[in-house]
């Protein structure tokens, strides 16, 4: 407990310091709403010694998304380890810097509602069974040249080399803005359809990485915007080409050594590694709903366009829910599961959760997993699937909702309160969607009744 108040006390000194050095004016501090939008309100330099040991009062239904209720008031108490200079911001004159809050209630005890929280709850429940949990999600997103149409920047595709005048200077100077904040890049290329990219951030625990990807996409949307276009996560902008997905690489450390690896296990893999891929397979169906949490998530997982539907595993195959990138010797501690189904548009900290919580019921269930299939599940028959016993994932939000409602392991990973608010939330988006009439609609109906 006294090492924790002490590298406290340090980090808020080095924040204090580094403020100071860097002339910063401003603070912002940032939290995570239920649906995954960052929410922000500033402090002045002045506040920031008080704000570091007692935080911030602001109005807590801000955190609830759409489905606002009456909280009283909230404290956001910066996390000291997450501060960071603003690099798109002009230091000549007022230096921004931003951290990230838990929110407490005014008595000073966790928001349940807060999804930092929720994350760091399933983390600690790991940790109690010895693991560390770490992730590396690749998120991908569209350039379009502003936010009313989908009209792209570039032709390119897969790994293409776009001239240096479309996307390729966004992508180089949001590299360097994510390094300057810290945050590890593993590399970023053009993505399969016209006008998508991908910057994949460097493999870290659940909690950081969580952070990073909520910094990361407001740093895309910045730098794009600092150049007059626009970048979206937008699950399935375009009809007929690729969507954006975010898949998530994850492992088990226990200590310094990789839990999912054994060089005598089949595939190279532990007991544990099979119960926690097994478990994924499982309670998928029942976290979709989070994972994938937008109507438009699910015009995305179709197939024919790289998502996965049907819920299989393999080491090669990339139609696959589940892929298990092939064993090197040499490379043990990179022995992880690539779940392909969410998308970048989800809540980091919920979505990290319910995956961690499904891997986790499937070591405490002693889960085995189904073979790997290796061929291509598309091409199957309806009668070929059903007979290898292959699901698939919800095919709208409404199926997925009806799936995580009833679902104990969401719940449980979610917490009563951010479940609840959760669910009341995609009920109203859903309602919203189902009374909109669309211009297809328009289109296809009007002229023929």
């Amino acid at each position: 407990m006294t090492n924790n108040k002490k590298s406290r006390e340090e980090a808020k000194e080095y924040v204090l310091k580094m403020a100071k050095e860097h002339d910063v004016k401003f603070v912002w501090l940032w939290f995570t709403d239920i649906l995954g939008f960052l929410k922000s309100f500033s402090i002045g330099i002045n506040e920031l010694e008080a704000t570091l040991e007692e935080g911030m009062g602001f109005d807590g239904s801000s955190i609830q998304g759409f489905a606002r209720i009456d909280e009283s008031d909230m404290v956001a108490m910066p996390d000291p380890d997450t501060f960071q200079l603003l690099p798109w911001m002009p230091r000549e004159h007022t230096a921004v810097a931003r951290m990230f809050c838990d929110v407490l209630k005014p008595g000073g005890e966790p928001f349940e509602g807060d999804p930092r929280y929720v994350l760091k709850k399933n983390l600690e429940r790991a940790a109690n069974l010895g693991y560390t949990y770490y992730v590396g999600p690749e998120l991908e997103y569209f350039y379009f040249k502003d936010s009313k149409n989908c009209e792209p920047l570039d032709q390119g595709g897969y790994f293409d080399m776009t001239p240096p005048d479309a996307a390729h200077d966004l992508r180089r100077e949001t590299v360097l803005a994510l390094e300057a904040m810290g945050i590890g890049i593993d590399k970023s290329h053009h993505e399969v359809a016209t006008s998508q990219h991908e910057i994949d951030m460097r493999y870290t625990d659940a909690l950081s990485m969580a952070d990073n990807v909520m910094t990361y996409r407001i740093v895309v949307k910045e730098i794009a915007l600092r150049h007059g276009v626009y970048a979206t996560f937008m699950p399935k902008p375009v009809f007929g080409i690729n969507g954006s997905g975010m898949h998530v690489h994850q492992s088990l450390f226990k200590g310094n050594r990789n839990a999912f690896f054994d060089k005598n296990g089949k595939y190279h893999l532990s007991e544990v590694a099979l119960s926690f891929l097994a478990g994924l397979l499982k309670y998928v169906p029942e976290f979709t709903a989070v994972t994938n949490q937008w109507v438009n998530s699910y015009k995305r997982l179709l197939p024919g366009y790289e998502a996965p539907v049907y819920i299989t595993w393999a080491r090669r195959n990339r139609s696959d829910l589940i892929r298990v990138p092939e064993y090197q010797p040499g490379k043990e501690d990179a022995t992880r599961f690539e779940l392909r189904s969410p998308d970048p548009a989800c809540n980091p900290y919920l979505c990290f959760s319910v995956m961690l919580a499904a891997g986790l019921a499937g070591i405490e269930e002693g889960l085995e997993p189904p073979e790997p299939v290796e061929e291509n599940v598309y091409h199957m028959s309806l009668e070929e699937r059903k007979k290898r016993g292959i699901g698939s994932l919800p095919a709208s939000l409404l199926e997925a909702i009806q799936l995580t409602e009833k679902s104990e392991l969401v719940r449980k990973a979610l917490g009563e309160h951010v479940f609840n608010a959760f669910i009341a939330n995609k009920k109203i988006e859903w309602d919203r969607y189902r009374s909109h009439v669309t211009d297809y609609e328009i289109k296809t109906y009007l002229p023929i009744l």
